[in-house]
């Protein structure tokens, strides 16, 4: 073997432990988007935090033997989805945080007699400006695990309530919710209107309290629906979050399917 068949083979050897670093070898995502959430992680962890400066281009090549290009194409994905911005000439920082951390906690309870929704509270409380509207209300088949949560057999039906919650004018959350025909059928939460403190407080007052909620949260990639909906940029999963509410004896009075956006929202529970 030749010096010049040597440095080739070296070069080759080089490249390859690079895509390995990368995880390109593995998977069946493209290398910007490797690189994406390589640097997304970094960031949404505090590791990369606000103002800082991202690893340069030159440095990202050396790490992962890619071309220059695929990182314009990573960093341009970040800046689609607001977390850095690019300075011509310095470099790529990193913006604000614009994730939150939301608490569901503090949103057991019922709202107040003659307060607003304890979503819409909570955001104000922290400075922001939120907003629900209502989309649909309807008697229909749940899906298959809302429908177990509620006891329903094949065939079984409830009323629904869609509601597009927004936070700063953004999309933060699609929440579909079931209720009970035989508790909500005939009421207010059967009507396509807005009730005010939000059905938890009506439930309550129909003797109804929520006493426990069990809450199922996974990571999933977004439908359609989710996508148009949420506005999701990229290929980003979403938190889907299946929340069933109990009241006194046990009684399911609640299924809701809450789905946001995982790079904007965090849950936090505290045990």
């Amino acid at each position: 073997m030749t010096d010049e068949d040597d440095a080739k083979a070296q070069a080759r050897q080089a490249k390859a432990e690079a895509l390995d670093r990368l995880g390109a070898n593995e998977s069946s995502w493209a290398q910007h988007e490797l690189v994406a959430n390589y640097l997304r992680y970094g960031i949404l962890t505090g590791d990369s935090p606000p103002g800082s400066k991202l690893l340069s281009t030159p440095r990202l090549v050396e790490m992962y033997g890619i071309a220059p290009q695929t990182i314009k194409n990573a960093n341009d994905m970040l800046a689609e989805e607001g977390l850095v911005r690019s300075q011509r000439g310095s470099g790529i920082f990193v913006q604000p945080p614009r994730q939150r951390t939301l608490t569901p906690a503090r949103y057991k309870e019922p709202a107040a007699p003659g307060q607003t929704y304890r979503w819409l509270d909570e955001a104000a409380k922290q400075g922001d400006r939120a907003s629900s509207t209502l989309l649909e209300v309807a008697e229909v088949g749940p899906p298959a695990d809302a429908a177990a949560a509620m006891g329903l057999g094949a065939g079984g039906v409830a009323i629904l309530r869609v509601q597009m919650l927004s936070m700063n004018d953004e999309p933060a959350e699609l929440v579909k919710s079931y209720y009970p025909v035989e508790i909500a059928r005939g009421t207010q939460i059967a009507e396509k209107k807005k009730i005010k403190g939000g059905t938890p407080r009506l439930l309550a007052d129909m003797g109804y309290p929520p006493v426990r909620c069990v809450d199922k949260v996974m990571a999933i990639l977004p439908t359609p629906e989710h996508v148009k909906a949420l506005k999701m940029p990229g290929k980003l999963p979403v938190l889907r979050t299946l929340r069933v509410v109990y009241s006194n004896n046990d009684r399911v009075i609640e299924v809701t399917e809450m789905v946001k956006a995982s790079h904007l929202y965090a849950v936090e529970y505290e045990f």
